[in-house]
């Protein structure tokens, strides 16, 4: 399973390290499967949900559901790669903590997504599709052959 990106190295050395060491950041890359897709600073693949708002930015994935789709922080918006600095933001969760958007979308990490590259969340339920770097939803099914590999 691959941990290479089309974008700079420095997600790659990042993935490698400490969860408490990598710095917090959104990265555009290109999934082999799935076209251009953004990931958080270790290589994770960043989700958006259905039935979140954009205007205003508001997520509806509290409790139970924010366990397993783990909200990005909004200290992810200050470090980006291939993203316009324009489209990120941030929300004020309903639990006062704070959350990465991207087009007025709220950002999720998957839990059950083990490794870097890895889209497990694709298509959950009908409402959990990895994000483009422009805050559109991936559609395209992953291959299970290479939903883990990132190229150029």
């Amino acid at each position: 399973m691959s941990g290479t990106y089309s974008s700079s190295g420095s997600a790659t050395s990042a993935a490698s390290m400490p969860m408490d060491q990598v710095q917090p950041a959104l990265n555009a890359v290109r999934a082999f499967d799935l076209g251009q897709i953004v990931v958080d600073g270790q290589g994770y693949t960043v989700y958006r949900y259905d039935r979140d708002g954009t205007k205003p930015p508001k997520s509806a994935c509290e409790g139970t559901c924010a366990q397993l789709w783990k909200p990005v922080p909004a200290a992810a918006t200050q470090l980006l790669e291939g993203i316009d600095k324009t489209k990120v933001g941030s929300l004020t969760r309903a639990d006062g903590t704070d959350q990465a958007t991207l087009s007025g979308w709220p950002l999720y990490r998957y839990a059950k997504d083990e490794m870097p590259g890895e889209t497990a969340g694709q298509g959950v339920g009908g409402t959990w599709y990895p994000i483009t770097p422009a805050g559109g939803k991936v559609l395209a099914k992953a291959d299970p052959g290479q939903s883990d590999a990132f190229g150029l």
